[in-house]
């Protein structure tokens, strides 16, 4: 009778996965080189934008130092600039146009993608990507000629009714007709129109990658379609949809030519929404350019470098929200 003696565990062979590798192909290899320079291009010409301000505006950041970021004044002859009131006020415009465009944004947004037959929802898609397609001054025209006059009741009627238990709705100019001009609200409502296309356009590409399982599932417990929007879809999509809404007040920031068109310059920061004046580093850019010398052109290229930095920087952090959410993996993946 003979027995079988189990071999030593160290002396069974490991278990290894099996390494799969498929042979390279010359094309493959250029198709690769050629990916890896485009993707590594976008950082070179960001790097270079980036040399290039600072090369340029250097002259006027030894000037100032760090009084540039706080100075509210304009006046490179007697070196007293800088954007201590430009910056706050595209900050200001870019928040009036993100309270306008967001909810609007994104309600067309599931409409679209949830509620929408489908031969209007092709229709809806093509006009979403028509508004962006837009160029700006068309915007800035439209909104100098026709809406500035329609907002003027608004604005005065917000005054009145609202002003005293909201101080920044307030207008302290008189009730005439040109208090309520070239504000920035106005200017946050024109910039609003531009910015709808693109959070509409990146929220329902967001919001359709909702997993159809999950979907279905809702249903079968009894979830109405508002109900699977709001347990499913929603929850799914927010990194997105927050990604999206930073940025769209990237491009806010970054607008120009309509808010040129509409704002009156001011460089006095001033809080209230409906006076006349505001003014944003772009335009500031728009407007001084052609009458600029030596030093006033160092000043507007540094004006130009933090806009690019901040703009940079809301970008990024829309970025990393889009890649921790469970929409931005699922599209990595």
């Amino acid at each position: 009778m003979t027995s079988t003696i189990p071999a030593p565990a160290d002396l069974e062979p490991e278990d290894r996965p099996r390494r799969i590798s498929a042979p390279v192909s010359p094309g493959d290899r250029v198709f690769r080189s050629v990916l890896t320079a485009a993707g590594l291009s976008v950082f070179l010409i960001m790097g270079l934008i980036a040399f290039f301000l600072l090369l340029r505006g250097g002259q006027a950041l030894k000037v100032t130092g760090w009084s540039f970021l706080t100075e509210q004044r304009w006046n490179t002859g007697n070196h007293q600039f800088g954007i201590g009131a430009v910056l706050p006020f595209g900050v200001l415009i870019a928040l009036v146009a993100l309270l306008i465009a967001v909810p609007v944004a994104l309600g067309t947004a599931v409409f679209i993608s949830e509620y929408a037959p489908v031969r209007l929802r092709k229709a809806l898609i093509s006009l979403v990507d028509l508004m962006a397609a837009i160029p700006s001054i068309v915007y800035g025209l439209w909104g100098l000629f026709f809406l500035q006059p329609k907002l003027v009741g608004l604005s005065r009627w917000a005054s009145h009714h609202l002003g005293d238990q909201l101080p920044f709705l307030k207008v302290r100019g008189g009730d005439v007709g040109a208090s309520y001009t070239s504000s920035s609200f106005i200017a946050g409502v024109v910039v609003s129109l531009m910015i709808i296309p693109i959070v509409t356009s990146l929220s329902r590409e967001v919001f359709s990658q909702a997993p159809q399982g999950e979907r279905e599932g809702a249903y079968a417990l009894g979830s109405t379609r508002w109900g699977m929007v709001r347990t499913v879809v929603l929850p799914f999509g927010r990194g997105g949809a927050i990604g999206a809404v930073m940025l769209g007040f990237g491009r806010a920031m970054g607008e120009t030519i309509a808010v040129a068109l509409i704002i009156s310059p001011a460089f006095v920061f001033n809080p209230h929404l409906l006076e006349a004046g505001a003014n944003s580093i772009s335009a500031l850019i728009a407007l001084r350019y052609g009458e600029s010398d030596e030093l006033s052109l160092s000043a507007l290229m540094a004006a130009g470098l933090v806009l690019f930095a901040l703009t940079l920087l809301v970008n990024l952090v829309a970025g990393v929200i889009i890649n921790r959410s469970r929409s931005g993996a699922a599209t990595s993946d």
